[in-house]
């Protein structure tokens, strides 16, 4: 897949970048080098973004290059305005998409990306819409009411995909379990593959092996599953979509290379379907491919030294609530003064985020600076997966702003 060239103009103070398929236009704003620099220039109150593109187009370049197949983002993992418009002018031309919205969001910026409705569950306007203002053609279905909807609405099947979600026993290598939600067995999957046939779509099946998986055997052995329920159909599929979940690192979990991943599927399609017939294979990264582009910085608000207690201004309600749901997904950190990271020795401390309420407290101790106090920073990273996407306004307060930066720490 090509990469689409885009022009630079330099305007108020910055660069604006200009999309030459689409004509917008990404907003002129400075760059600075760090989050270190942006502390120490903007000084700022409030917490902020820090979102380095240069990271982001590495990562996007990564699966785009690796991946023997077709690679979408999921946008919930962040569906900002700026990794939406770096992710289509890298090349992007297919999103993984939830809900009217985030199609709203994709058509604004690239009208003519390709969708892939994989929620499976959605009310009848919600699928209407999605057919006939957005142009989607790509539908995931997990029970047969699903399926006899989108028949219902669509009236010709010609172009469309229905893609059927599986589940398997949930992977001990992944932080979130999706096959509780979402899935059929293998059993029921081969019955709906088999009446997605019948009625005329194109035939694809779907998993997701949970997220932040960081064994890749476990999509190895979804796509044996796979394998075995179009057998059991007797439907040769148009594709196979491996989902997302591949992993980011962490300060609590190391995201092994993503090659290995790339070789376990490619290894694993060829094993189970054979190399001349396979399906199209397709992936859907968000966590991993945006995780990585982005830091929040966070301004201390008051310390007790004698409680070893700190206080930010954002916490779980905001960039930093999925520390509340895994302690591997705990980000990096480290404390900032003066535009400099501190390198004094370090003590542990119980950090709060500003609410009023008592839970908004992160749930493992930081090691932080001996020496923290009111008015320095304390950067973290990654948050680039929903980070800006889970935060909330709870009590006024959580992230607002996004700057540019070159690198992240």
């Amino acid at each position: 897949m090509t990469s689409i060239a885009l022009k630079s103009i330099a305007a108020g103070g910055g660069t604006a970048i200009i999309h030459p398929e689409h004509g917008f236009a990404m907003p002129a704003r400075r760059v600075y080098a760090t989050a270190a620099e942006v502390s120490a220039c903007l000084r700022p109150d409030e917490p902020v973004f820090c979102f380095a593109p240069a990271v982001l187009r590495t990562r996007i370049k990564a699966f785009l290059d690796g991946f023997p197949g077709e690679v979408a983002y999921a946008m919930k993992a962040n569906p900002g305005e700026d990794i939406l418009i770096t992710a289509s002018a890298v090349g992007l031309n297919c999103f993984d998409v939830a809900s009217l919205e985030e199609m709203a969001a994709i058509r604004a910026i690239a009208p003519r990306a390709r969708l892939h409705y994989h929620n499976p569950v959605k009310s009848r306007a919600e699928i209407a819409r999605a057919l006939n203002v957005f142009g989607c053609r790509r539908f995931c279905v997990d029970d047969l009411q699903e399926i006899a909807k989108i028949a219902g609405l669509a009236g010709d099947a010609n172009g469309i995909e229905l893609a059927v979600r599986f589940r398997l026993p949930p992977a001990r290598q992944s932080v979130h379990d999706f096959s509780a939600k979402f899935g059929a067995t293998p059993d029921e999957a081969a019955c709906l593959l088999r009446e997605v046939a019948a009625r005329g779509f194109r035939p694809v099946l779907t998993f997701h092996p949970g997220s932040q998986c960081t064994e890749p055997q476990a999509y190895a052995r979804h796509i044996a599953a796979a394998a075995g329920i179009a057998a059991a159909a007797g439907v040769e599929l148009s594709a196979l979509n491996v989902g997302g979940g591949f992993p980011a690192t962490y300060a609590g979990s190391a995201g092994p290379d993503l090659g290995r991943f790339f070789t376990a599927i490619d290894e694993a399609a060829d094993a189970h379907f054979g190399k001349e017939n396979r399906p199209r294979l397709e992936c859907e990264p968000g966590r991993a491919m945006v995780a990585p582009a982005v830091s929040l910085l966070t301004t201390v608000k008051l310390v007790k030294p004698q409680r070893k207690e700190v206080f930010l201004n954002d916490g779980i309600y905001g960039a930093l609530m999925e520390v509340s749901q895994s302690h591997a997904l705990m980000p990096h950190h480290h404390v900032i003064r003066d535009g400099h990271t501190l390198a004094a020795g370090t003590s542990t401390w119980t950090v709060y985020g500003p609410t009023c309420d008592p839970l908004d407290v992160l749930p493992v101790k930081l090691a932080l600076a001996d020496d923290i106090a009111e008015g320095d920073f304390v950067e973290f990273a990654p948050v680039g997966a929903y980070g800006a996407a889970t935060a909330t306004r709870f009590n006024g307060y959580g992230p607002r702003d996004t700057v540019i930066v070159g690198a992240i720490f």
